[in-house]
């Protein structure tokens, strides 16, 4: 596809994302007016009604989910182009298995209750998960080729995934705290937790950035990858460490939000093609969109309670995704 089509689309998909995140800000149980809202970003402070819930309750909530989403669509987009795989997801290294099996750690060792308190155990986790993968992946002959991560990835989450039930079916307590980060949720979550992670996910963003000429490249083949002169484990390694920071901090901030990484590079793929740097930023912008999007359902789908965002993304992800691939034709080469 061409640029300035790319281009019209990442604008079409910012002035809709803002849209969204006004939404996001004056839409819930109590409905705000424009010009509740307007006074409310503009004095923060006056303490009243509408300023608590805008500033207090709606702006971190949306903060959360503008993060995590843009940072899942990201890792989404990387994965894969560095694993070739068009079925790739940021789990597919162990990110959402390492960050559970973090959490339940702080949980039932530690005793840490507060969201605030999973985030470091959490985006640890996932860090440690996907460097075991990639290391398992660099051993043996080729290096860290897409199938060797993809394998390794598999059986670390599956190693991992039954360590985490095994703990929750012998100790009820942790359980019945972990179960409100594991479905995937961005409320509870305070501006000063967004601030631990953005940094870890700019970092992430501006690596997925440098990446996408590389993961150019790397779609031609190894062999050719090598003829251009491409440093071929320098350029997985990159990738990788960009998917472990946004993977990291979205899993960490936002629990183990499925589909929005998988969706969201698929829904930018027909306009981008196969140019990973327009793929990846549109990928970023429509993830966002997603989360937030999700979470706004959510407030209304089951009155006068709401479904965590994570529940919403599962149920209109599945759906969507099929239509995608089908559109598509099904399988694809990243």
């Amino acid at each position: 596809m061409s640029s300035p089509r790319a281009a019209t689309t990442l604008v079409v998909c910012f002035v809709a994302l803002a849209l969204l995140t006004l939404l996001s800000l004056a839409l819930g149980a109590q409905a705000l007016s424009p010009a509740q809202l307007v006074h409310a970003l503009a004095h923060p402070f006056d303490g009243d009604q509408a300023d608590r819930i805008v500033i207090g309750l709606r702006l971190p909530r949306t903060a959360v989910a503008l993060v995590a989403g843009a940072s899942l669509g990201l890792a989404g987009a990387v994965m894969q182009g560095v694993t070739r795989n068009p079925l790739a997801d940021p789990g597919l290294l162990g990110v959402n298995a390492g960050a559970s099996l973090a959490v339940v750690t702080a949980i039932g060792v530690f005793g840490v209750g507060s969201a605030s308190g999973y985030v470091w155990f959490a985006f640890g986790g996932a860090a440690v998960a996907a460097a075991v993968v990639y290391a398992i992946g660099v051993l043996g002959q080729g290096g860290a080729t897409p199938v060797k991560l993809a394998l390794a990835g598999a059986a670390l989450t599956a190693t991992l995934t039954s360590i985490v039930t095994l703990v929750l079916l012998s100790h009820q307590d942790v359980f019945q705290q972990f179960r409100f980060w594991q479905v995937g949720s961005v409320a509870g979550r305070s501006l000063h937790d967004v601030g631990v992670v953005a940094p870890f996910a700019a970092a992430g963003a501006l690596l997925a950035i440098i990446g996408g000429r590389m993961l150019d490249v790397l779609a031609l083949g190894d062999d050719a990858a090598r003829g251009l002169g491409l440093n071929i484990p320098l350029a997985r390694a990159i990738c990788a460490v960009a998917v472990v920071l946004l993977a990291g901090a979205a899993t960490s901030i936002a629990g183990p939000v499925v589909f929005v990484g998988l969706v969201a590079a698929h829904a930018a793929r027909p306009v981008a093609g196969h140019d990973h740097r327009w793929l990846i930023g549109l990928s970023g912008v429509i993830g966002a969109g997603l989360l937030v999007a999700s979470d706004l359902i959510g407030r209304f789908i089951a009155p006068p309670g709401e479904l965590e965002a994570g529940v919403v993304i599962a149920i209109v992800g599945a759906p969507v995704m099929i239509a995608l691939i089908r559109r598509r034709g099904a399988v694809m080469s990243a």
